[in-house]
């Protein structure tokens, strides 16, 4: 009995400290981040950072709004993208597909999640770009070179689907068979029932499959950056050239480390785009709690 008691013990207090270390590495990430930020802090006030579109690191001027809104408007419109034919076609699958089809699609979701961001960027720069500079752009009576916010947007919402789709497949898996079937014995259409029932039931899972693809889409780097332009402006339509927050990282960390205060404003980039990404966190943290409420 008292080695069971002791293994007990253990068992539980490893699990503790595990669980611990998870909630502590957020808070770690954004202290490091904090302390590594703190030179370009002291001699920049943060509304001037967050929201003037100056940049100019060998005059120290560094101003991040042109970074931040191209992070948006890429991030915002490729879920405006994905998420109604992921939520369409997850419910084809669970509720009208043969089970075959169901069988035959989860490997091929599994892969395209898996295939690496720089093979969607060269996909992106092969078809992307040239179908938005030559076919979508002149259609809008709108002139681009291809390398723009909404090819960054379409190269997005094609990385985003598998993940978004995984979830919401789980999600509809785990209504229970029963409420469809009572719902469909008091005379519901099936279209009825899934409104009703497997979506109003599977609110909570929705949101939280559309707010980690937000957050997974926000810091995507690769593949955006090969085809949004990176040009530092504020981008004015879906046909301008952006540049987001993760590619300036990975463009410039390393290099031109001799210009002061370089390196603590990309340490502050990746600050903005972590509060970024645990404001969205909270907020739909927030929207599945009033769901859960109703």
């Amino acid at each position: 009995m008292t080695k069971r008691i002791l293994i007990d013990n253990i068992s539980s207090k490893w699990m503790l400290v595990c669980l611990s270390f998870f909630l502590l590495l957020p808070l770690a990430i954004g202290t490091g981040l904090v302390l590594k930020s703190e030179d370009l802090l002291t001699g920049h006030t943060l509304s001037s950072l967050i929201f003037s579109a100056d940049w100019s690191p060998s005059e120290d001027k560094f101003g991040f709004w042109p970074f931040i809104l191209s992070s948006l408007w890429v991030t915002i419109i490729a879920l405006i993208i994905s998420m109604p034919l992921c939520l369409l076609a997850a419910i084809y699958l669970s509720q009208f597909a043969p089970k075959w089809l169901l069988e035959f699609m989860r490997p091929v979701i599994d892969i395209l999640a898996g295939i690496p961001s720089v093979v969607y960027g060269v996909w992106g720069v092969l078809v992307i770009v040239p179908l938005v500079g030559d076919t979508i752009a002149p259609f809008f009576n709108n002139e681009s070179l291809g390398y723009s916010i909404l090819a960054g947007a379409l190269v997005l919402a094609v990385m985003s689907i598998p993940y978004i789709l995984n979830m919401l497949l789980e999600v509809f898996r785990q209504v229970p068979v029963e409420l469809g079937e009572a719902s469909l014995s008091l005379g519901a259409t099936k279209w009825e029932t899934i409104k009703h029932v497997f979506i109003r039931k599977g609110a909570t899972g929705i949101l939280s499959a559309y707010g980690l693809g937000f957050s997974k889409a926000l810091g995507e780097t690769i593949a955006v950056m090969m085809v949004i332009g990176n040009v530092v402006q504020e981008p004015a339509s879906v046909f301008d050239a952006g540049y987001p927050l993760p590619a300036l990282i990975a463009n410039n960390y390393g290099e031109m480390m001799s210009i002061p205060s370089y390196d603590s404003a990309l340490m502050f980039g990746s600050l903005l785009l972590f509060v970024i990404i645990l404001a969205i966190n909270i907020l739909f943290r927030y929207l599945i709690y009033k769901s859960e409420e109703k």
